[in-house]
């Protein structure tokens, strides 16, 4: 059985040598993982576990190649090399059509921007999860040496900082990071945010249940003390290990003294159906706006630009 094995991932490598196109080669991956699997339940040895396993690597690492040189990867529409013809007009099928999901889609460019160095750890023996984020905490850490502090002092603050919660995962299953960049709680509080706010300021900061203790290192670190929350009711549910979560805390943290300049009392609780990952609603901003009428505002690790609010953090939307 595990010659068979051996021999059909044979096929497989040299398959992937004359794969031209993503379907192809998505192919590939597919059957690589399938070997594994098997190999692992069938108990067929470490040869055949780690043979399927380098033939999946280099499979996804062509793909993740293929999908940066894609139309959609410069702004174009998502690539197939044989478009169908509507009226003249290439129509281009969608990934999605073509059968790549989201998860494989984003594993396979991150191994692609694996060095040869760190592919040879993989087939070594280190996991790829850890190597991918251990590339992604050497990216953050060169793009953040980049990014100088914005000029001025800032009197409101709202921050939705990209949370590290070192999830545990197969490479294949999602995590916060197959969304953005995450950051450690010691990085976060290495940002200069105590530098860039007025004496008198006020941070409403974004965080979830599990990281509930340790953001008050961060909150400390930027100079500010907890005074009271705000939860948002997802009303969509998301499966935790404890329970169903489906709320979010905006913490309301004071430097020197800011009471709001409105008096206006709003519910703590606000419910809201949540829509794409982290997205926040805007319904928070105008509570901020409202409570908060005067000064200068700036929203950390922003997704997109708001007037009369500046951004500044690691948000390739925005830094890029």
């Amino acid at each position: 059985m595990e010659d068979l094995v051996l021999a059909s991932l044979d096929t497989a490598r040299q398959a992937l040598i004359k794969a031209k196109t993503i379907q192809e080669t998505k192919v590939i991956v597919d059957m690589a993982v399938a070997a594994e699997v098997y190999a692992k339940r069938q108990e067929l040895g470490e040869e055949a576990i780690r043979y399927a396993q380098e033939i999946k690597i280099e499979a996804l690492r062509q793909l993740g190649n293929m999908l940066k040189e894609s139309p959609k990867a410069t702004g174009g529409q998502p690539y197939h090399s044989t478009p169908t013809q509507k009226e003249g007009v290439d129509i281009i099928p969608t990934y999605k059509e073509l059968g790549l999901d989201y998860k494989t889609s984003s594993l396979a460019q991150q191994v692609a921007d694996l060095s040869d160095e760190e592919i040879e750890k993989v087939k070594e023996g280190v996991t790829l999860a850890s190597i991918i984020k251990e590339n992604r905490r050497a990216k953050i850490k060169e793009k953040a040496r980049k990014v100088n502090p914005p000029e001025g002092k800032y009197r409101i603050i709202l921050a939705d900082p990209p949370w590290c919660y070192e999830d545990k995962r197969d490479g294949r299953t999602t995590g916060a990071e197959d969304h953005y960049n995450s950051m450690t709680i010691e990085q976060l509080c290495s940002l200069p945010i105590n530098k860039i706010t007025e004496e008198n300021a006020v941070l409403f900061l974004w965080v979830t249940s599990p990281l509930l203790e340790e953001c008050f290192k961060v909150i400390n670190a930027w100079g500010f003390k907890y005074k009271a929350s705000f939860v948002w009711d997802k009303i969509k549910h998301n499966m935790g290990h404890y329970n169903s979560v489906r709320h979010e805390f905006l913490l309301i943290c004071t430097k020197g003294t800011c009471l709001p300049d409105n008096r206006k009392l709003f519910d703590s609780v606000i419910s809201i159906e949540r829509t794409e990952h982290s997205t926040k609603p805007e319904e928070f901003r105008k509570i901020i706006e409202t409570l908060y009428t005067y000064g200068n505002k700036i929203e950390l690790f922003a997704r997109k630009k708001t007037k009369n609010w500046d951004v500044w953090g690691d948000d390739e939307q925005i830094l890029d």
